[in-house]
């Protein structure tokens, strides 16, 4: 099989921090201390109920680009207006299900904020039924809409790569340092590297990184693990 494209992307924005607190005085000192490496950050929901976009534009006037991932699952016409209050906000990524409808009207709205479609949560073990088929189905139904890519866990990357090709982007959680499995929620787990290699364009890593003593010495360890990926 042919090894996948890498696409030619800044070290600092392969790995998306995800800032996972309801507190957001918590959140900005994460980002106070992983900036110098990181440029990308993700605000979700628990995040985004806290403080509305109050962290989002402080992410942007800081420069770094936002993943605002509130996973949209609603009517397409209230998806739509979800996305076009959300783009005025010069978001680089947003989350909306993968149901046809709703990403086309994502896409619809969405201006210069790239759709992305959750395909299968990363909560789901790889053991449920027909996981990779339903993340390969729900793929190409997003993107035959327009979408600019999917979210989808490391198990599925090179079966996305073989079918589709080169050009969805690829956002892949569940991302642990080498030799760390972790006793949390998140089933369908990978390495920075192995998804890189699998053909995955940004990693988002939460829990290493928010429980972290030195997050920036993890995010380092990844960083040199996707260096050694993408220069073979």
């Amino acid at each position: 099989m042919t090894a996948p494209m890498i696409r030619d992307i800044a070290l600092r924005d392969r790995v998306i921090v995800a800032l996972d607190y309801r507190d957001p005085s918590q959140a900005r000192a994460l980002v106070k201390q992983c900036e110098s490496h990181i440029g990308f950050y993700k605000v979700g929901l628990e995040l985004f109920m806290a403080d509305w976009f109050y962290t989002v534009d402080w992410l942007i006037e800081r420069g770094h680009q936002v993943m605002l991932d509130l996973k949209y699952h609603d009517i397409p016409n209230t998806v739509a207006g979800a996305v076009t209050q959300a783009a005025r906000h010069r978001i680089r990524f947003c989350t909306v299900h993968a149901r046809d409808t709703l990403i086309g009207a994502a896409v619809q709205a969405s201006s210069n904020t790239e759709i992305l479609a959750v395909t299968v949560l990363t909560s789901v073990a790889a053991t449920s039924d027909n996981v990779e088929e339903k993340v390969l189905a729900r793929a190409r139904r997003a993107l035959a809409e327009g979408g600019a890519g999917i979210v989808c866990s490391g198990h599925e990357i090179s079966r996305i790569r073989t079918e589709l090709g080169d050009q969805p982007i690829i956002v892949t959680p569940g991302i642990r340092p080498f030799g760390c499995g972790g006793a949390d929620d998140q089933r369908r787990v990978v390495t920075a590297g192995a998804a890189v290699a699998a053909g995955a364009d940004h990693l988002v890593v939460g829990r290493p990184l928010t429980k972290a003593v030195d997050p920036l010495a993890v995010i380092e360890v990844m960083q040199e693990e996707i260096v050694k990926t993408v220069d073979g």
